[in-house]
């Protein structure tokens, strides 16, 4: 596990992807120990499969960049590299839309409620927790090149 970074939140102590896996697992026992709560939403596996896939995709895509470039991928370990090229075009934070449309998927494939609330809390924790922190960092370590970026591409979609 990562160390917490001098004067962040704890929160940036965890990974991403785990804090996905930890809300996937709280929308499963959750409704599970209180299923009254929990009413079932429509359906649609295939919509599910095409998101998570098109998540997973998107994450894979930017995670193959970053190891092309040879930066970093911790979201507190120092960046060498800043990418604005494909993907990144398109939006300054794809692994975490990645991670954010593969939780979607899982809610639309099961209908199930608490998935759809995973998937929010994850979105809530990176817009608030780790996009402040990483936008402040590049902007130093890049103080030329990272404003102009900002201004062109949005920090989702």
């Amino acid at each position: 596990m990562n160390r917490p970074v001098h004067g962040c939140p704890r929160m940036l102590s965890y990974k991403p992807p785990r804090i996905a896996m930890c809300l996937l697992l709280a929308a499963t026992a959750v409704p599970l120990a209180t299923p009254a709560l929990w009413p079932s939403l429509p359906v649609s596996m295939t919509g599910g499969a095409i998101t998570a896939a098109l998540g997973f995709g998107i994450m894979l895509r930017a995670w193959w960049l970053f190891r092309q470039r040879e930066t970093a991928i911790c979201p507190t370990a120092a960046t060498s590299t800043l990418i604005t090229e494909d993907i990144y075009r398109l939006t300054r934070n794809p692994m975490y839309l990645g991670i954010v449309l593969m939780l979607l998927g899982v809610a639309l494939g099961t209908g199930g409620l608490s998935y759809y609330v995973a998937a929010l809390f994850f979105f809530l924790i990176i817009d608030f927790v780790f996009c402040p922190y990483e936008e402040q960092k590049l902007a130093q370590a890049f103080s030329q090149e990272y404003p102009r970026y900002v201004n062109n591409v949005r920090r989702w979609l």
